[in-house]
């Protein structure tokens, strides 16, 4: 039996109604899925701003951490090597102690403890022997025995020394001249009179040399040396004592100028510059000059050639200085990465070193406030760099290439390998990867040490000459013009290669402020440091 299924009449509305259905469900489909879209777009980009985010605080923790670190914690960059090594003596203990059962177990403390030898009292030192001795003898009060009445003899004595001070006094020198006359022609004769350091001066050249040394080498204000001289009853105001820094400065002149050209002749530099506060004049407000600093210094080489500094002043920190500075230097520059000397460089008569110091200090900083496994790993290797220069220093310029090439060099290229490799693991907004980044730029300048046995692996030496300005700017506090931050170059010029030579500045300044007045200009260099020679030698 055959049967039919007939359709309604409206099957066509029906089929209508299901295609608008099916066509509203892709729609909604389609919709969702945009949707989905959409948020799945908005949560990569959440998710990117919340990285970003925390890289961000990161970045800001750590530089709020140097900041404090840098005003309130050590200033030294020695790491405490001691305690981690310290640290696996125990754990080598521990583990030891564990593994034999056999053992009586021992503290590790105490194992540490009976390694190290006990601390044993400092011996005092004696007195310096060129000290002038006051002798005072105190004897009985007595003349005859209590007990029985008898006379003494000497049996011996004991001798204790004590060490007095005795407070600087001003004296007053009068230079008397007689004058006579003849008697049968009446013809006056007289004794020339002697020159001073300053025309018409009251000022000694001891006095300046004082004055000097205490301003510039002491670190002691004007004003504070002023006060200091009104407590001994004589009155010296600041503009007097201003006055006479500013004649010993002009006085001095031909002096500097044989530094500046004993320096500029050398084969290699180390060159750093550091801020000092200028007052401007009628502003009431200070401006920020600079001091820049070249010093010859090639003992470490074995090189006998006289050590000096010279120290130039200018009112900002153009690279226009350094280059009329170093106009007419041509061999090695060890500076920092200053973008002023970058056209020094493109000449090719000057070829730079950089220093490894700033660049271990980059990741210095973050290992003191965020301490790492990268951080770490980088300070240890620099640091195996640096004990081999401990085994180096003094030895000629030949051995210290070859030690250098043997030793330094194959240390130095797995260091380049690794910091690439790392770099690529770090975010670029993080610390450690500004560190990285700022070692791998100067990379050639920082090898090229070990292709010269001259160079040294930092510029510490520039940095030490510096280091006296740092501590006078935070007493004197400012320059009070630009003539006054001349002077306080020439000065530090002056104090500063006696310092390197091993010279009394004071003992020195006073000898040559006494005789430079009457010397020969073409003969200045005698006076020059490395050609002094103490009376008391």
């Amino acid at each position: 039996m055959q049967t039919s299924f007939e359709l309604p009449d409206n099957v066509e509305v029906l089929k209508s109604l299901i295609g608008q259905i099916v066509a509203e469900r892709d729609t909604t489909v389609q919709h969702l899925q945009h949707i989905n879209h959409t948020l799945n777009h908005d949560i990569n980009i959440l998710k990117q701003t919340v990285t970003t985010s925390k890289v961000e605080i990161e970045y800001l923790k750590l530089q709020i951490a140097k900041l404090k670190h840098q005003r309130f914690g050590q200033k030294s960059e020695k790491l405490d090597w001691q305690i981690e090594q310290l640290e696996i003596r125990l754990e080598d203990l521990e583990s030891q102690e564990g593994s034999n059962e056999q053992i009586q177990p021992i503290s590790p403390i105490t194992a540490l403890a009976s390694e190290i030898p006990a601390r044993q009292p400092k011996a005092r030192l004696p007195l310096p022997d060129h000290l002038p001795r006051d002798e005072r003898v105190y004897t009985p009060k007595i003349s005859a025995c209590p007990d029985c009445g008898g006379s003494f003899k000497a049996l011996g004595e004991d001798v204790s020394e004590q060490l007095e001070y005795i407070p600087a006094s001003f004296r007053v020198i009068r230079h008397i001249r007689p004058k006579f006359v003849c008697c049968g022609c009446d013809h006056i004769i007289q004794a020339p009179a002697l020159s001073r350091p300053i025309e018409r001066g009251l000022a000694g050249a001891g006095l300046l040399a004082h004055v000097l040394v205490a301003k510039f080498a002491d670190h002691i204000p004007l004003h504070r040396q002023s006060v200091q001289y009104a407590r001994e009853g004589v009155n010296l105001p600041r503009n007097v004592l201003a006055n006479w820094v500013g004649a010993s400065s002009y006085l001095l002149n031909p002096l500097i100028q044989h530094i500046q050209q004993h320096v500029m002749a050398g084969t290699k530099l180390h060159a750093d510059d550091t801020p000092i506060p200028v007052l401007s004049p009628g502003l009431g407000k200070t401006k920020t000059a600079r001091l820049w600093t070249y010093v010859r210094d090639d003992r470490t080489s074995s090189d006998l050639t006289p050590p000096a500094v010279w120290f130039a002043y200018s009112p900002d920190r153009k690279g226009m200085h350094p280059q009329s500075h170093l106009t007419n230097f041509k061999g090695i520059l060890q500076a920092d990465a200053y973008a002023g000397f970058n056209a020094l460089y493109q000449t090719g008569q000057i070829q730079e070193a950089a220093c490894w110091a700033h660049a271990r200090r980059k990741f210095f900083e973050i290992h003191v406030v965020q301490p790492n496994e990268i951080t770490q790993e980088a300070l240890s290797r620099i640091g195996q760099l640096y004990a081999i220069e401990e085994q180096i220093r003094g030895q000629p310029s030949d051995h210290r290439k070859q030690i250098r090439q043997t030793q330094a060099l194959p240390i130095i290229d797995e260091l380049e390998r690794w910091l690439i490799s790392t770099a690529k693991q770090l975010s670029r907004k993080s610390g450690v990867m500004g560190a990285i980044q700022y070692a791998l730029k100067l990379w050639p300048a920082l090898k090229r040490y070990c292709d010269d046995g001259r160079i040294e692996i930092d510029n510490l030496a520039a940095e030490r000459a510096l280091r006296g300005v740092a501590i006078g700017r935070r007493n004197y506090l400012f320059a009070g013009s630009d003539r006054g931050g001349e002077r306080a170059a020439a000065m530090y010029s002056l104090i500063g290669t006696a310092k390197l030579n091993g010279v009394d500045p004071e003992a020195w300044l006073r000898h040559v402020l006494t005789h430079i007045a009457d010397h020969p200009i073409n003969r200045v260099d005698e006076f020059l440091p490395w050609n002094f020679k103490p009376v008391s030698a």
